[in-house]
């Protein structure tokens, strides 16, 4: 009997930094020898032109189950990631938050053959239960999301509250993240562009705004350094929002901001001939090719800590229906964001490396899953990415394996093509098709003490 159960041999092994000719071993799930060697395996995988990356590590994903599943379910959900590279999520859904620890064991129990990839929890904190929050991170969530703005029906967390939560987190070491707009802002907006009679989608930019965001990254800094709290500021908009959470981090506040590929690709005016399909909060923000270049070199130059999907879909009929006061936030994204980096990496936006570090091994530190995910090292689970690098595609609507079945980047070209993904060894998808296994496993938080 072979040593090795599987042997991905003629690659180029991607890392955070550099590449490297040489073959990958598994043995029982794990990363069992990295060498230029050829060695005896069960099975093996001739990679040759290709580029063998960690599987992709998405740690702000919404899948609606329990919940909604009309929008997104983890069968339907999970199998647009696997298709696309990405073997690890950290999910939490609006529709059915976790908010004690019973929620949590019974999404757990709802969710045990559900799952095509590897993947965490999220809590939501709610004022009412500041009391549950050290019992949720010792049983295994990954972090906690809080808003400062009442949105998708979890209200606002602001000022003492704030103060509190962040000091209750910071005790038991905890980690979260926080979805940032001011709640008075927003709400003194949406009051006043109601009383005027507006329904056309430009509202978004109005009621959503710019200050809304920056005033309430601000604040939370200043709450995050006090309290020597761990937070990742979500999907931040600009470069000017980026800059407050440098800034923050340079006076000492461990507070790293989070990318998503919206705000790289999207334009604010998008929301003007696209209606509700640029409906997602904070919304697109780049005017010009200019703040879209400055996103760039901030993804590039670590300006943002990493990049992930805020995957929150709804289907053309669910975002057509109603007015648009009324319609969901949110994008789909798990089908597309590995083949935008791939593609940024082919044109020199980003490097290969770049994709893996901001993509793999960052989120995989930041929320305590490294050194089990984020790399092919030795011991690590062998979550694998084969990458063909010249093989162009193309995003059509009918193409989109979640239940969105649409794509905000529809219609777009590029280069890097999803060839394969393993899971612990185990192949999960090919040529951009999900394979019919359920090999999920629910990931422990490091907080767990059992």
């Amino acid at each position: 009997m072979s040593a090795f159960d599987l042997a991905v041999i003629g690659g180029t092994l991607v890392t955070p930094t550099g590449r490297s000719g040489v073959n990958v071993y598994v043995h029982d799930g794990t990363i069992a020898l990295v060498d230029e060697g050829v060695h005896a395996a069960t099975e093996t995988v001739d990679a040759t032109g290709l580029m063998i990356m960690p599987g992709m590590v998405d740690t702000h994903v919404h899948l609606m189950d329990p919940g909604d599943s009309t929008r997104e379910d983890f069968p339907t959900g999970t199998a647009a990631a696997a298709a696309n590279g990405v073997t690890t999520i950290i999910e939490h859904t609006h529709g059915q938050p976790v908010k004690t620890v019973p929620d949590l064991k019974e999404k757990l129990a709802h969710l045990k053959t559900r799952s095509r990839v590897d993947f965490g929890l999220a809590a939501h904190v709610w004022k009412e239960h500041l009391g549950d929050l050290a019992g949720l991170w010792e049983a295994g969530v990954a972090f906690f999301k809080v808003f400062t703005c009442t949105t998708h029906g979890v209200p606002a967390v602001e000022g003492a509250t704030m103060t509190a939560v962040l000091t209750e987190i910071a005790r038991f070491g905890g980690n979260c993240l926080i979805h940032c707009e001011d709640e008075s802002l927003t709400v003194e907006a949406e009051r006043r562009l109601r009383e005027q009679g507006r329904t056309d989608p430009g509202l978004l930019i109005e009621w959503r705004n710019r200050p809304a965001e920056q005033v309430a990254v601000q604040s939370v800094a200043i709450l995050a350094r006090h309290a020597e709290a761990r937070a990742t500021i979500a999907h931040v908009s600009t470069a000017e929002v980026a800059a407050i959470v440098a800034s923050a981090r340079e006076s000492g506040a461990d507070l790293v901001a989070e990318a998503c590929p919206q705000y790289l690709e999207l334009r604010e005016d998008e929301v003007l001939t696209e209606g509700a399909l640029r409906k997602f909060t904070p919304p697109a923000r780049i005017r010009d090719d200019q703040e879209e270049a400055d996103m760039w070199d901030l993804l590039r130059n670590r300006g943002f800590s990493h990049i992930s999907t805020d995957h929150a879909p709804s289907n053309l009929d669910q975002k057509s229906r109603g007015s648009f006061w009324d319609v969901h936030f949110g994008l789909p994204g798990l089908d597309t964001t590995l083949r935008l980096l791939l593609d940024a990496a082919a044109t020199g936006k980003l490097s290969y490396e770049d994709v893996v570090a901001l993509y793999s091994e960052a989120p995989a530190r930041r929320y305590g899953l490294f050194p089990r995910k984020g790399h092919l090292g030795i011991g690590a689970d062998a979550d694998m990415v084969l990458v063909d690098p010249g093989q162009t595609w193309l995003i059509e609507n009918a193409a989109i394996i979640s239940k969105a079945a649409w794509s905000p980047y529809a219609g777009r070209r590029g280069r890097g093509a999803i060839a394969a993904t393993y899971l612990r060894g185990k192949k999960i998808a090919e040529d951009g098709k999900p394979l019919d296994k359920f090999e999920g496993r629910f990931l422990q938080g490091e907080g767990h003490t059992g």
